[in-house]
């Protein structure tokens, strides 16, 4: 169900309102099974886990500068080609350190809306899609964006993950 943002938990009207700030139209569904991991997502917005966006926080293992790669919920990162795409190698931060970053928890990290500004990168195979699914803050929310649209709100170039 879509949910007026007078009854969005607090994580998700922060969400809503960091897209109103974007120019990004979204309507924030709140699901009653759980959108954690990219096939309850998908499952929950009747989808396929291609089209689910999966918001994944890395840290460069030379200047210690949080990434977020937006990723095709079908694929896994290729951290040494992302690598050397950004010029450094990358590192898995621990979740306190992931939440410090985006004031998001993992399993409802949207793609924008973070405590701290990430360089983001955008997986080219979302690109392919007219509608893509992402977190909005919460385990239960997601939002569906045009993921073009949302690679230029971002200034997110597009880029090979995996």
């Amino acid at each position: 169900m879509d949910a007026p943002s007078s009854t969005l938990p607090a994580s998700a009207l922060k969400v809503q309102e960091a897209a109103e700030r974007l120019g990004l139209p979204i309507a924030i569904r709140i699901m009653n099974e759980p959108t954690r991991t990219a096939d309850e997502a998908a499952a929950a917005c009747g989808t396929t886990v291609a089209q689910i966006v999966k918001s994944l926080v890395f840290e460069g293992a030379t200047s210690g500068d949080p990434y977020l790669l937006l990723v095709s919920g079908k694929n896994r990162v290729d951290e040494k080609g992302v690598a050397a795409i950004l010029g450094e190698g990358l590192t898995r931060p621990d979740a306190d350190r992931v939440r410090a970053w985006t004031g998001f928890a993992i399993g409802g990290i949207p793609p924008f809306g973070h405590a701290t500004a990430l360089k983001t990168y955008i997986d080219e195979d979302l690109i392919a899609f007219d509608e893509v699914w992402a977190a909005a803050g919460t385990p239960f929310s997601i939002f569906a964006v045009s993921p073009k649209a949302l690679a230029e709100a971002l200034n997110a170039p597009a880029i090979q993950v995996a």
